[in-house]
């Protein structure tokens, strides 16, 4: 980086809105000279309910205490502020959460920020239209690109790029709520326009994407970065913790199946021929990351409602179900659908019954190896989808005698395992999938988002 190059610095407090911004660390930040402050705030991370209700995962309280530290600091700074994917799914319901979440802080603190406010979501019909038009393709493992795919889901988001970002600050914008978004554009929007290399400032924002998660301490706040027009250096705000090259170039392998390639709207980055260097003991510069763009395209994330759940829930200590705890399982699985369509027939409808014996192999539903020693316990755990959350209970209670009572064979005495509450059935309630792995080509950035301007006057609408 040349001593007379311009660089644009950039205050990344945390990985995600609502994990807990210092304010020591924002501070640092600011008196480093940060030219703005960019956070991310969703993720797919957590599975497709929160897009499909338009709920956040982080309470209402940790947003808000994260978000007015951003406020007051982005205040006194005179300097932007940039979140991306507000509420978690970046949908239209959750953004406008954390828009009066903004709007109620402002009143609070007698703050006088204009807020722009991207939208992000997509009509189902609109976009089926579009997918029938051929202006949609799949992505791997989808293979489909029927518009009946697309008209099934509850919500669609697509994902932002910097461009309507950018235009909300050149609008006048001080601070720029977004719906989805890549988590890269959030960062990448200022250095981008102030003149910064396209790739520099595309590496840098994958790098910060998730604070402090590129540094040794990765749980200790967030990052600075300074990006240039060839290179771009990287430092932790929190005193103590380090960025090395590796920490910093492993970052790449986060959410990417390409180490060195990382598709964005509008372009490709490659790091393939770049260097990682350490400055000093915290603080690393990366040169050779390279842009290339290519026609625009916006990915699509879909959710969709399904069936409902209700779960049961007992631990095991008895040996002799431990000595074989699939064949257990199996004969379990058996007597349990068995009892169900013997006691309900065709009313139980199409129902599915599910066994996940943790402690032995629910978290990765493989085959156990045969040398593995059994445990002295394992928690049970039974669920039941059926089409309505009436049904899905129904066949829990049908179900609830064998549960917690069925013997290893029919000679020994009645077991009875451990249930930790009464009554035993949890109504989980509706359950969701993703339907869309996609990308929607556009002919401009901004096609497919809508901008509104807030004045911190007006009421919110929570």
């Amino acid at each position: 980086m040349n001593k007379n190059e311009q660089v644009t610095i950039v205050l990344v407090p945390i990985g995600a809105l609502g994990l807990g911004v210092g304010e020591g660390d924002v501070e640092r930040g600011i008196a480093a000279g940060a030219h703005a402050i960019a956070c991310d705030a969703g993720s797919t991370d957590s599975g497709p309910a929160y897009l499909a209700q338009g709920v956040a995962k982080y309470s209402r309280a940790a947003v808000k205490t994260d978000l007015a530290i951003l406020m007051r600091a982005r205040e006194k700074a005179g300097i932007p502020l940039l979140i991306g994917s507000c509420g978690t799914s970046g949908c239209d319901k959750a953004l406008d959460w954390t828009r009066d979440i903004a709007l109620e802080i402002a009143r609070e603190h007698g703050l006088s920020p204009r807020i722009a406010v991207l939208y992000s979501e997509q009509d189902p019909q609109q976009i089926a239209g579009s997918a029938a038009e051929g202006k949609i393709a799949p992505l791997a493992p989808m293979t489909s690109a029927a518009p009946e795919l697309f008209s099934s889901c509850e919500r669609i988001v697509a994902l932002m790029g910097p461009e309507p970002y950018a235009a909300a600050l050149e609008a006048g914008a001080d601070i720029v709520l977004g719906g989805r978004t890549t988590d890269t554009a959030v960062l990448a929007t200022v250095p981008l326009m102030r003149g910064a290399g396209a790739g520099p400032a595309w590496h840098a924002g994958k790098v910060a994407e998730c604070g402090a998660l590129c540094t040794t301490r990765p749980r200790e706040g967030g990052v600075l970065i300074r990006v240039g027009r060839t290179s771009f250096d990287i430092e932790p705000l929190r005193p103590g913790n380090r960025c090395t090259p590796h920490t910093v170039s492993a970052h790449m392998l986060y959410e990417n199946s390409n180490p060195f390639i990382l598709v964005e709207p509008g372009g490709v980055l490659d790091v393939s021929n770049a260097s990682y260097t350490a400055l000093d003991d915290h603080r690393v510069r990366v040169t050779g990351s390279v842009f290339s763009p290519r026609p625009y395209t916006m990915k699509l994330e879909g959710a969709a409602s399904g069936g409902w759940q209700t779960l049961m829930l007992v631990g095991i200590q008895d040996r002799r179900v431990l000595a074989d705890i699939d064949g257990f399982l199996q004969k379990m699985h058996h007597v349990l659908t068995q009892r169900v369509q013997s006691a309900m027939g065709v009313a139980a409808g199409d129902f599915h019954i599910s066994l996940r014996p943790y402690g032995w192999n629910a978290v990765s539903g493989l085959p156990v190896p045969a040398h593995v020693v059994a445990p002295p316990e394992i928690g049970l755990m039974f669920v039941a989808t059926a089409g309505t959350q009436e049904l899905a209970t129904q066949i829990a209670k049908t179900c609830n005698p064998w549960f917690f009572h069925l013997p290893v064979d029919e000679n020994q005495e009645l077991p009875s395992y451990g249930f930790p509450f009464s009554p035993a059935e949890l109504e989980r309630g509706q359950i969701f999938e993703f339907k869309l792995n996609h990308v929607v080509s556009v002919t401009h950035p901004l096609e497919r988002v809508r901008t509104q301007f807030v004045q911190f006057e007006e009421p919110a609408h929570a």
